[in-house]
């Protein structure tokens, strides 16, 4: 009996500690991961023409962190896939919303922007149309809708009470470059090498920090521990980085360097722990290094990143506060247009292409592009969009017009943590605003998040110079600038609510 009365006092002290630093109740989190892999023979993303998978290199997961406490809750749920969908991220947050009560703004799923994932949108186009596909396709997009829900119900049935720390480490062995040059003539170049004379300098900087959450059960008290089952929990880090995954290539499906993240991170922390990666703003960074002729790969790149967070993990700071403030809002960026010209041009390039004809780059990815502008901009499309691209088709943004509706979402906990997820791909120096503009210690911010069909998202400078990123933006320029604007806004209104 007095070792009832013992662990009850024990349980009563802890929970009146975490009232009296800020929360009702203590902070509870949960995890979950879910293998989202699809199988041999499903088109494999990346690129501008079809292929399809031939084996599985590692297994594609979605991996889920729920916060919840009196006041609020929240889920975020990163997928090994090259981008997250709108038609997706819709439908996965209101059956997740309706399963766990997480209000559907509070449910952001990102995309980790492997190369090497599944080109599913048009599968998915067609399965949420009821409309004729191959039943492999169909059967795969049920497990992916299915899998990245599950993945959200099932953190938050395991939501427990944590110890978190935050904090970052810094990357510094070199695995990150800015992929775009100034030139001699004043242009912008993407994928240039200083091997070429006419090469100035880098347009732009990297960002080396290496955001950091762990969430660990080891500060809870034994005897809260027992009462709540948390004792086999295992650990998670949540980690962000800014670099692109486009490490492996080839035919085998492969969650690319965050694989190798997590393997490093399980040898030296526990084989149980789950590795959750966050890609930062690195619309314009890449792995290729300029001054080398060599390329650092998959296992390497994600190896080292893994040893700077494991080197980290004794220095962080304790979170003594974690009540969770959720903010999120919905920005109308403004849309390019395609004219009836322009598609029809577009249409002869693509079926150029499609003929194996010599067809120049750029001049490929924008018509791919203003066939995707045009079902986004017109209720009444100038051509069958879905005879001729794959990514890029929508059944939830068709014909919304002159702006595309994104959602700009941040998650604080405390004083000390802000995760800020933004969609597309977005340039590093919009995300260092960000950083640097955030009133809270350690601030992630995670790209690609509930919608890719921005593509690129460049700062407005960027648009001068042209080049790839820019010929593959689908927004007019100042665009970035809004969603920094936006997060911003959200930042101060959290941290002046505590």
């Amino acid at each position: 009996m007095r070792g009832v009365r013992r662990i009850l006092v024990l349980a009563c002290s802890w929970l009146l500690a975490t009232t009296m630093s800020g929360a009702a109740e203590p902070l509870k989190v949960g995890l979950a991961e879910v293998d989202i892999t699809p199988p041999v023979g499903f088109p494999i993303a990346g690129y501008y023409h079809e292929r399809l998978a031939d084996g599985t290199t590692d297994r594609l997961k979605a991996k889920a962190i729920v916060f919840r406490d009196t006041n609020a809750s929240a889920a975020l749920v990163v997928c090994d896939l090259i981008g997250i969908a709108t038609d997706l991220s819709r439908e996965v947050r209101k059956r997740a919303s309706d399963k766990t009560g997480i209000p559907v703004s509070h449910i952001v799923i990102a995309a980790t922007h492997s190369h090497t994932a599944p080109d599913y949108m048009k599968e998915l186009w067609l399965r949420l149309g009821n409309e004729k596909q191959d039943p492999l396709r169909a059967a795969y997009i049920d497990k992916l809708i299915n899998g990245v829900t599950e993945a959200i119900t099932r953190a938050a049935a395991d939501a427990k009470p944590a110890a978190l720390q935050c904090g970052s480490a810094t990357q510094e062995t070199p695995v990150s470059f800015n992929r775009r040059f100034v030139m001699r003539d004043g242009s912008v170049k993407t994928w240039q090498n200083f091997e070429n004379r006419d090469v100035v300098r880098a347009a732009g900087p990297i960002d080396p920090e290496i955001g950091l959450l762990v969430v660990g059960w080891d500060s809870v008290p034994t005897s809260v521990k027992k009462a709540v089952g948390t004792e086999s929990q295992p650990t998670a880090v949540l980690s962000n980085f800014a670099l692109h995954l486009d490490t492996v290539g080839g035919l085998k499906w492969s969650a690319d360097y965050p694989y190798f993240i997590e393997q490093t991170l399980r040898k030296s922390v526990g084989s149980d722990v789950i590795s959750i990666f966050g890609t930062g703003c690195c619309g314009d960074i890449n792995h290729a290094n300029p001054r080398s002729k060599d390329r650092n790969k998959a296992d390497f790149i994600g190896s080292s990143i893994g040893e700077s967070i494991q080197k980290r993990l004794g220095q962080l700071t304790r979170l003594e506060q974690t009540d969770l403030v959720v903010k999120s809002r919905v920005v109308n960026v403004p849309l390019q247009d395609a004219t009836k010209e322009e598609v029809a041009r577009s249409i002869q390039i693509l079926d150029a292409a499609n003929r194996k004809e010599k067809v120049e780059f750029l001049d490929h990815v924008t018509a791919y592009k203003k066939l995707m502008l045009d079902q986004l901009r017109h209720r009444e499309p100038h051509a069958n969009t879905a005879e001729h691209i794959t990514w890029g088709l929508s059944r939830s943004l068709a014909g919304i017009g002159e702006t595309l509706p994104v959602d700009v979402t941040v998650m604080t906990l405390g004083r000390d943590v802000a995760i800020v997820c933004l969609p597309g791909e977005v340039f590093v120096e919009l995300g260092l605003a960000i950083k640097q503009g955030s009133p809270f210690r350690t601030t992630l911010v995670i790209e690609l998040s509930n919608s890719v069909e921005t593509i690129y998202i460049p700062h407005r400078a960027a648009y001068a110079g042209g080049s790839y990123e820019v010929t593959n933006s689908a927004l007019q320029p100042g665009a970035g600038e809004m969603l920094v604007e936006a997060a911003l806004g959200l930042l101060r209104e959290a941290a002046a609510s505590r």
